[in-house]
């Protein structure tokens, strides 16, 4: 990095600064200039995919699973526009994600007509993202350009959430000068950070109505996971001595293999263990936890004010007193120093999985396929689990994975679930399990061929029940949920991968086996009965139509 550079130079730089090593995304005319530049031998890695939406979900992936910055480069209009939904759900689950779009230079504009891939007006696509990101700039100005980009990026890291810059043509050449501050600038990011007067004070108080607690509990919600506090709450809870559960959105977050750890809780439609603890408990600290339907259980909250803290949003509320300019990651690492009592609970994970009927050669239903992944599963810590949406987003929650857990718990996308894998594996080098039915794969899942030159190897088990399956219960029409069959596993064999077609648990069994011993990607094609649903999926929508 020096004083003066061009503008592209001076982006390429400032993101190795960062530590950036990969940048995803699709050329196209408007971006290709900047787009190049990204593509010397620098150093950064160029993912490329078929469709901006499989980058947009892949870079999710990505970012989730690294617990970095992931950086997507988008051509403008028919490029960024692409990638709306996947930064939406980006920024509705607080994961970091830069967007870079380039835009028409000056002299089109000049023009005075319509510039091709250009929507409403040339500045709607800025508008547009502003809705989707925590920052959002146009970078026009040659004199605050390297401090504009710095902004986004700082805000990105602050809130984890997307933020967006758009270059157009013409400024990816332009002189800039690089502030001293920026030059001198070691790369690293910091959160927000809280009041310290307001941090003892809701320390405090939460000691002594822990102490005071003989039942407590413990939620942990995705905000743990996003601002990098796992190791801390793991420590806390031991600390503790509490059970501890995870929310949807953030199952994974805590360790799953954890003697304290029961499982998710999901409101009333919880497994019935979960249920009875939560109901039982005198005091339930819930530590990062975002209000939303799935989190809840598609109900209000039950848990009684007098007998809850929630720290989430930077605050902390305790019982009826709020705590404001709180972080979750101060609270926590003050908690950890202060004089909690230790309690002494056995805790006995649980499931929603009935026990499963003898006999192998039967037909397979998706409660079978869930406890056949959890045992392939078992004692295995070098396998991660990536769950699409629809029916798959609820059986994951029965999925017990000693590896990483990664799905769209609340934004809740269909055609997350292989891009977001392929990401992730590219991030961390773990092979993901991907569950995904046949309707999601239908939309992203050929993002599944460029796995052999990334020298990835996802296995994918794809649940087909002709459909989409999940609204059955609760469509007239049934014919509107059908979809067209797709040699799902032949399709492996086409695209440089394995396949296997299989319609009994022992076929599921043996297959699961294989691909363990696969060096490809593989995909394992379960048939299954149309109106078969996971178990928490039935709850759910049992919860949803009262």
């Amino acid at each position: 990095m020096k004083k003066s550079m061009l503008l592209g130079d001076y982006l390429v730089a400032y993101l190795q600064k960062l530590g950036v090593t990969h940048l995803f995304g699709i050329p196209g005319d408007l971006v290709i200039q900047l787009f190049m530049k990204f593509g010397r031998p620098r150093g950064m890695k160029i993912m490329t995919f078929s469709h901006e939406p499989g980058a947009g979900f892949a870079v999710d992936g990505y970012a989730r699973a690294t617990g970095t910055l992931g950086v997507l480069c988008v051509t403008y209009g028919a490029g960024g526009l692409n990638v709306v939904n996947p930064v939406a759900g980006s920024f509705s689950e607080r994961v970091p994600i830069l967007v870079i779009s380039g835009g028409p230079g000056e002299e089109k504009r000049k023009l005075g007509v319509l510039i091709h891939h250009q929507a409403k007006e040339i500045e709607s696509q800025h508008r547009i993202f502003q809705e989707i990101t925590c920052a959002a700039k146009v970078i026009a100005d040659p004199r605050t350009a390297a401090t504009d980009i710095d902004e986004v990026v700082r805000n990105i890291w602050l809130h984890q959430q997307p933020g967006y810059i758009e270059i157009h043509q013409d400024m990816v050449d332009r002189e800039i000068e690089v502030p001293k501050e920026i030059l001198e600038w070691d790369g690293k990011l910091s959160f927000a950070h809280s009041d310290a007067h307001k941090v003892d004070e809701a320390v405090r108080e939460t000691t002594e109505r822990f102490n005071r607690a003989r039942k407590p509990a413990v939620i942990v919600g995705i905000e743990t996971f996003r601002y990098k506090l796992t190791n801390d709450v793991v420590a806390l809870v031991e600390k503790m001595g509490a059970p501890c559960m995870s929310t949807v959105l953030a199952k994974g977050a805590f360790p799953m293999d954890h003697p304290q750890y029961m499982g998710v809780n999901i409101g009333q439609i919880s497994p019935p263990p979960i249920r009875k603890r939560v109901d039982a408990a005198d005091l339930v600290l819930n530590l990062g936890t975002l209000l939303t339907d799935m989190n809840l259980g598609a109900r209000l909250p039950q848990l009684p004010k007098e007998k809850s803290i929630w720290a989430v949003q930077n605050k902390v509320d305790i019982s009826y007193h709020t705590y404001t300019n709180v972080t979750v990651r101060d609270y926590v690492k003050a908690l950890l120093r202060a004089p909690l009592k230790t309690h002494r609970e056995k805790v006995t994970y649980c499931d929603n999985l009935p026990a499963q009927p003898r006999g192998d050669q039967r037909t397979i239903q998706v409660s079978d396929m869930l406890s056949e992944v959890n045992k392939f599963l078992h004692g295995k810590t070098d396998y991660m689990v990536v769950a699409e949406a629809g029916d798959m987003l609820f059986a994951g929650l029965d999925i017990k994975v000693e590896g990483s857990y990664l799905a769209q718990g609340y934004y809740a996308s269909m055609g997350f679930g292989v891009p977001g894998a392929i990401g992730a594996q590219i991030g961390t080098g773990v092979r993901p399990i991907v569950l995904c039915g046949d309707g999601a794969f239908q939309m992203t899942g050929p993002e599944l061929a460029h796995a052999p030159r990334y020298k990835l190897n996802p296995i994918v088990v794809l649940m087909n029940n002709s459909g989409w399956g999940i609204f059955r219960p609760v469509t007239e029409r049934q014919e509107l949920l059908n979809l067209p069959s797709w040699p799902y596993a032949t399709l492996a064999e086409a695209w440089g991968g394995t396949g296997f077609k299989v319609n009994t648990v022992a076929e599921l069994r043996a297959a699961l086996v294989e691909a363990g011993k696969i060096s490809s990607f593989v995909i394992i094609e379960v048939m299954v009965d149309p109106n078969d649903l996971s178990p928490v999926t039935r709850k759910y929508i049992k919860a949803s139509v009262r």
